[in-house]
């Protein structure tokens, strides 16, 4: 039971963690009952690649990352009992935990390792640029943490101490390490976090918890941020054209996604004319705004530039249409899964099995661009993304003519993850994949190469989803039996999921000759091991969180 005395007599830590066990381990206060706790568990992950981090990087972040840590371990603690009590301000996914340890850490750890990259090779603009990234982390996840203890009831003493401290170590650190320009830079994200969190949470009730919400929206603003940053001045905008491109999608999918949501508030989306409407708007949005936006950005018109950029030589034409044959096969997946469905005599749904055939799919698709031309796997995921997203609002909003028909043929895929109003998985799964390539720090990496482990970090994600995960889920659910404390998910499945990403790196080492471990193969099994450790303990969607803790130990 919750305490409600004094905050004299509140529980410890121990008894804190312990009481969100069944009353027979709650009962014992027995340090063992912790052991079964997965949110405990996957917090220890979670620390254990933060000590990590700190074993390569240690500077005046590292000790206000140790503080961030403990006070979301606390807080975490008041935002599930806020879930299970149904008192949080919007509906979050069900049947999960709140995240908000693996999801805080990861943009403050995310940026002192590209940080550390970059100081290494000299390049002092990204060096600040990602000190930024480390300082808005940080203070996204202490504004979430705000949150939970402004409603829970009684005040949370204990709780709120921590949290100041942390808050104050950060805020003083902010004021060593940042300029006020790069501290105002800071506020404006936080400023657009807050305000699309309100329109994002009460649009989408149940498609995130906390602690997704604070890496995808969290992530949404900083783009959102630095789009404008450099809109404004474009005398400065400098880099390869490719990587203009996904800013450019995400801020214009976002407009699109939040005027129809409103839009369709208070007028029917079924109807022709809606629809009519819609790809109307869709068209000048991407032909009337985002096309002479892109333009600024890369000197261009962005069709002509993309025209020469593909038929640049024979090799991305032949990786074109083998990517075309593969979406070809994914669609004939789904056809002859949804013809079973009907043809059943009973009610047919994908089972696990089959839904990871579309990982290696997504595997065999993302494998050959990584090794023969990263640069065109890099757009071609982006515009992918696009179309997802597209898609998903025709399925959403029942756009005719495709509307109807996509919810019939993705309903079959749906899991427990998708209990709100969007099917994300799939959008999820490309993101998961594609992250490593769009953080890939090239201008700190000499020759576009980083050294040891580092080699493997745009695997990232082919090696902790494609290959892990889905390993992990066939063979966990089909001849695993023995189970982790607290889970479903069995010791057989992680043991495999560990063996087939270190057979896949050998593999790698075969066919791309770029990469040179240097023996570091102690630690690419240890980050491995972690990483499949967290996919074994958390309930946040692992095609999101996987690929980036993966990619920071990598990095180290």
């Amino acid at each position: 039971m919750p305490y409600r005395g004094s905050d004299k007599r509140r529980p410890s830590l121990v008894q804190t963690i312990c009481s969100h066990q069944p009353s027979s381990l709650a009962a014992g206060l027995h340090p063992a009952a912790m052991l079964t706790n997965p949110v405990f568990v996957e917090s220890c992950v979670v620390l254990a690649v933060l000590l990590c981090v700190h074993m390569v990087v240690w500077n005046q972040h590292s000790w206000c990352t140790i503080a961030l840590f403990i006070q979301a371990f606390y807080v975490q603690h008041k935002w599930d009992r806020l879930l299970r009590a149904g008192s949080a301000v919007f509906q979050f996914r069900p049947a999960a935990n709140s995240g908000i340890v693996p999801g805080s850490m990861v943009m403050p750890l995310l940026g002192l390792v590209l940080k550390e990259k970059c100081s290494a090779s000299g390049n002092v603009y990204f060096e600040r640029f990602f000190m930024v990234v480390t300082i808005t982390g940080m203070m996204l996840a202490l504004f979430l943490s705000l949150i939970a203890l402004g409603i829970t009831r009684p005040v949370p003493t204990n709780t709120c101490v921590i949290a100041g401290l942390a808050s104050s170590a950060i805020l003083y650190t902010t004021k060593q390490t940042l300029t006020v320009s790069e501290v105002i830079e800071v506020l404006e994200v936080l400023l657009i976090f807050v305000y699309l969190s309100l329109i994002v949470l009460y649009l989408l009730p149940r498609c995130f918890t906390p602690g997704e919400a604070l890496l995808v929206v969290g992530g949404i603003s900083f783009i959102v941020n630095q789009l404008i940053k450099r809109s404004l001045n474009l005398t400065d905008v400098k880099g390869d054209p490719v990587n203009y491109f996904l800013p450019v999608i995400v801020v214009g999918s976002l407009l699109l996604g939040v005027f129809f949501a409103l839009l369709f508030c208070f007028m029917e989306s079924e109807t022709w004319v809606s629809s009519l409407f819609f790809h109307m708007m869709t068209a000048v949005l991407g032909l009337g705004i985002l096309m002479p936006w892109l333009s600024l950005f890369i000197g261009r018109h962005p069709i002509m530039w993309l025209l020469d950029f593909i038929t640049l030589n024979d090799r991305r034409l032949c990786l074109l249409g083998y990517w075309v044959f593969l979406a070809v096969v994914a669609t004939c997946v789904v056809l002859h899964q949804n013809y079973q469905r009907q043809s059943g005599s009973k009610k047919h749904q994908a089972s696990t099995v089959v839904r990871k055939y579309f990982h290696l799919i997504v595997v065999a698709t993302y494998v050959p661009g990584l090794i023969y031309d990263r640069q065109l796997l890099h757009v071609a995921s982006v515009g992918c993304l696009a179309i997802f997203l597209f898609l998903e609002y025709v399925r959403y909003f029942r756009i005719r003519p495709l509307g109807q028909l996509l919810r019939q043929l993705l309903t079959l895929f749906l899991d427990e993850r998708d209990s709100g109003p969007l099917i994300l998985t799939h959008v999820y799964l490309l993101i998961g994949m594609s992250l490593p390539i769009w953080l890939f720090p090239g201008p700190c990496a000499p020759k576009g190469v980083l050294p040891g482990a580092g080699g493997l970090v745009p695997y990232a994600g082919v090696l902790a989803v494609g290959v892990g995960d889905t390993v992990a889920s066939v063979f966990g659910s089909t001849m695993g039996e023995i189970r982790w404390p607290g889970t479903k998910k069995t010791m057989e499945g992680t043991a495999t999921s560990v063996f087939a990403q270190i057979i896949a790196v050998a593999m790698f080492l075969i066919f791309d000759g770029s990469i040179n471990l240097n023996s570091t193969y102690s630690w690419i099994v240890g980050s491995i091991t972690l990483v499949a450790m967290l996919e074994a303990y958390t309930s946040q969607i692992d095609n999101l969180l996987l690929p980036l803790y993966l990619f920071i130990l990598l990095l180290l």
